[in-house]
């Protein structure tokens, strides 16, 4: 077997220029496929991280149905004190929730007494929700970040900061409608603006769990939903699994669930886009196995039509055919070997690069936002091992007709 790779090293030096251009197309492919993969995964992870992070949490839990109800805010379908205790029993004992914030979500009227405009509303206690979205804070851009809120104190968006020319420390009114219908109304002091990205329109602000509490009249605990951060966001799949059956066991008196609970994917638009960029990444793979195979094949019909009486030559001396088959196939690998080699010391050469430079940019509201590509071990052994696959797959048929050739025509061949 050492002599076939002696032999097939060999035949690729001598055709050396053909030997570097076929490796050249490989090492492309791959650099490609590479760049592409650890850029798109880094914009996408740190996209996601964003949304979790500053927003939604990587799980949630409502009352069953809430979620299809969820643009109404629909306050009769909150959670109520023992469905919530037995959810804090279930998320206290498991070791792979990091933290976990209960929020009050619904709709008010927002008036600066001059002039009235619909808001959607949070109630959080602000240290669970910097617990579980720590990077809220850094929407905030304007007012005081410390501690988030305060009693009395509201976070309002953007959009309607502007449009009602709202200031920090201006004292607001909102206005509710309670779940029995009765309209309460209640003085706020504004503490800081919210930068846009979340909610439809812009409108989502933030006031403390216990004011929305006199606002809306609670007379008992409730509870809207469960924002839920993971220790290992990598394992969000495996604990939605797990809080999901658990959460299962609880039934109402008509034996149906009585929770919900749903990742960020199902609740964000995002996912669609990071969707996407996964389909864009398997197009870019079937793109370098297409480069792979053409370039292999080209070459290898190329090596045989050129060796033909060479080939009849060594047949002739008593070669087997599985020698020839694997003389050729063994070309074929060599060369993806080569290119393969060649495109992962360039990948993560210039991916060791684009993390010195410390390459930044916008996307939507979010400014300088840090580009820092990564490419995982699992991806590049992959790619590479698919390359190689292919490189080999490539040389079957040259090498197949190679190792079928009547020697005494092969030697008749000009």
């Amino acid at each position: 077997m050492l002599n076939i790779f002696k032999m097939a090293a060999r035949n690729l030096r001598r055709h050396l220029r053909r030997t570097l251009l076929t490796s050249s197309l490989i090492t492309m492919g791959v650099v490609a496929v590479l760049l592409f993969v650890s850029v798109s995964g880094s914009f996408k992870t740190m996209m996601v991280g964003q949304i979790t992070d500053s927003m939604l949490g990587h799980l949630q839990i409502h009352s069953r149905g809430y979620l299809t109800s969820m643009d109404n805010l629909p306050l009769n379908m909150n959670l109520t004190g023992k469905q919530i205790d037995r959810i804090q029993e279930l998320l206290d004992g498991n070791k792979e929730v990091a933290s976990y914030s209960m929020r009050i979500k619904f709709g008010a009227m927002f008036s600066n007494y001059n002039e009235t405009t619909n808001i959607r509303l949070n109630a959080v206690d602000p240290e669970q929700e910097l617990k579980t979205v720590p990077l809220l804070v850094d929407r905030i851009i304007e007012g005081e970040k410390e501690g988030l809120l305060q009693q009395g104190e509201i976070l309002i968006p953007e959009l309607i900061a502007r449009g009602m020319k709202v200031a920090i420390g201006d004292s607001i009114v909102l206005v509710v409608t309670n779940k029995d219908g009765s309209v309460n109304g209640q003085p706020f002091t504004v503490r800081g603006i919210l930068e846009g990205i979340s909610g439809p329109g812009g409108r989502d602000g933030y006031v403390g769990l216990n004011d929305a509490r006199s606002l809306l009249r609670m007379e008992e605990q409730e509870i809207s939903e469960i924002a839920i951060r993971l220790t290992d966001p990598d394992r969000m799949r495996a604990v939605f699994s797990q809080l999901e059956s658990a959460l299962g066991e609880f039934k109402n008196k008509m034996g149906k669930p009585v929770f919900e609970i749903h990742t960020w994917e199902k609740i964000s638009p995002f996912f669609n886009i990071a969707r996407m960029i996964d389909l864009m990444t398997f197009f870019i793979k079937i793109m370098l196995v297409a480069i792979v195979l053409v370039s292999i094949m080209n070459v290898m019909i190329m090596a045989v039509y050129e060796r033909i009486n060479e080939i009849g030559t060594i047949a002739a001396i008593g070669t087997g055919p599985g020698k020839i088959l694997a003389l050729f196939l063994t070309e074929g690998l060599l060369l993806g070997l080569l290119g393969t080699a060649i495109g992962v010391a360039v990948s993560l050469s210039a991916i060791l690069t684009m993390n010195v430079t410390r390459i930044s940019f916008d996307f939507g509201r979010q400014e300088g936002l840090l580009l820092a590509p990564t490419i995982g071990v699992n991806d590049v052994v992959t790619i590479s091992l698919i390359v190689i696959a292919i490189a080999v797959l490539g040389s079957l048929q040259p090498a197949w007709k190679a190792s079928r050739m009547d020697p005494i025509e092969a030697l008749r061949h000009v």
